[in-house]
């Protein structure tokens, strides 16, 4: 466990796979991440099927969040889930999720994995 990455000012530990900061926020079992997206796009990206070892195409939702865990970002979350992309599909025509800001922790690893997504709803700028 090392300090927040988010913010060093933060004593909370926060589990880390690395100490180097990514681009992409990363998920950890347990601990809830709050996230606000302003933009989506589908990409297709290879990866190497669990069961059988060999390479699969799948697509992946992939947000840009401008704020993690309440602080400014220039980050990118990108979804290789299923599961967890149906949590989106309805906030995705019009760009509905740009009203809202999402809290999403993951429970368990490996194939035993799920999310638990929380909306909130962004209060109405004028």
């Amino acid at each position: 466990m090392l300090k927040n990455f988010f913010n060093p000012f933060d004593p909370t530990p926060r589990p880390v796979s690395s100490p180097l900061l990514s681009n992409y926020v990363q998920l950890f079992p347990g601990v809830p991440c709050r996230m606000h997206f302003t933009d989506d796009y589908l990409i297709e990206r290879t990866i190497q099927d669990k069961e059988t070892g060999k390479p699969k195409t799948i697509k992946s939702l992939v947000f840009y969040c401008n704020e993690v865990d309440g602080e400014p970002s220039s980050r990118s979350f990108s979804i290789l889930s299923q599961k967890l992309a149906g949590h989106f599909e309805p906030f995705l025509p019009g760009k509905r999720y740009l009203d809202y800001d999402f809290i999403i922790t993951q429970m368990g690893d490996g194939f035993l994995k799920d999310w638990n997504v929380q909306m909130i709803q962004r209060p109405k700028s004028e």
